[in-house]
């Protein structure tokens, strides 16, 4: 491969199938809207917000030797991602992630991640056996991780040499999968990315901010945590010092995606401003991508 890469995306590419009404829902409601068909899961929704910011993301996941498969590789090249190191898998069919969302939320969704589940530890080939890296050459860049891995390959991932030198960023795709994510708090690596819930689920026990959140993942070990909360007060926290932001507020108009979303921005602010990073400014500028993208409205 020849196109130089900036960031490693690990974890779901799949297809996202969304139902969206102007109006608000409760159970078993039936209402008029739309239905789209786009590409999704967290690491692809990651690494297409990176793009976006100029930074090229290779991505390392599976996706199914099918018809669905071939166009969302297509769809992912067309992007301008390096889909180079994505494992073909003839036995095994494409991911999918489909969820309603209303005027009020999120009103269900459902994640059919279980190809990625089944090839395990198959799609980090290209990171531990080369071309990304290898155990005499371990990646030293930056890794986005999502938790729609297993636990157990996230927990070797946080344990094993040949991530001690990357710079792990991880997000747990959803609150049900937060404590899959303890291992590299426990290991004291990466930042973790997170929303209040997902926070709270990790320390055992509610907060009533953000900024209380992060500084108690850290007191349990993690070596930096990036806590949202909606529209209200987001934190950063490490060992060092404490940085707080509040998000614009918009009127919602779309909410699959946001967090990882928030997650890109930021990233992209920190690889931009490296090696003096402004970790407040990042805070900010992720903050505005994702309210921009919560709005609905165009990127200026």
């Amino acid at each position: 491969m020849n196109t130089p890469i900036d960031i490693i995306c690990v974890g779901s590419v799949l297809w996202d199938v969304i139902g969206r009404a102007p109006v608000p829902m409760k159970r078993g409601y039936d209402v008029a809207g739309r239905i789209t068909r786009l590409p999704g899961g967290v690491a692809l929704n990651i690494a297409m917000t990176l793009r976006g910011f100029g930074i090229t993301p290779a991505l390392l996941s599976v996706v199914g030797d099918d018809a669905e498969g071939r166009a969302l590789m297509a769809a992912c090249s067309a992007r301008g991602l390096v889909m180079d190191h994505v494992l073909r898998a003839p036995d095994l069919p494409t991911d999918r992630y489909m969820a309603i969302e209303a005027a009020n939320g999120l009103v269900a969704a459902i994640a059919d991640a279980h190809s990625l589940e089944a090839a395990g530890d198959d799609i980090l080939r290209p990171i531990t056996h080369g071309p990304l890296g290898s155990a005499q050459h371990p990646y030293g860049g930056v890794i986005a991780l999502d938790g729609n891995l297993t636990p157990q390959l996230l927990s070797e991932i946080a344990q094993s040499p040949l991530f001690a030198d990357a710079d792990l960023r991880i997000a747990p795709a959803s609150p049900g999968k937060a404590e899959r994510l303890l291992p590299f708090a426990q290991a004291g690596r990466g930042t973790l990315y997170v929303n209040l819930s997902e926070a709270e689920l990790l320390c055992g026990h509610a907060h009533e901010c953000a900024q209380s959140a992060g500084l108690a993942l850290v007191a349990r070990g993690a070596a930096r945590a990036i806590v949202t909360n909606g529209d209200q007060m987001a934190a950063d926290v490490c060992n060092a010092h404490t940085y707080t932001g509040t998000p614009r507020q918009v009127d919602a108009k779309r909410i699959t995606g946001a967090g990882d979303t928030f997650m890109a921005a930021h990233i992209a602010a920190e690889l931009r401003a490296a090696p003096a990073i402004n970790r407040s400014v990042a805070l900010e500028r992720a903050l505005e991508a994702a309210a921009t993208y919560v709005s609905g409205e165009t990127p200026k």
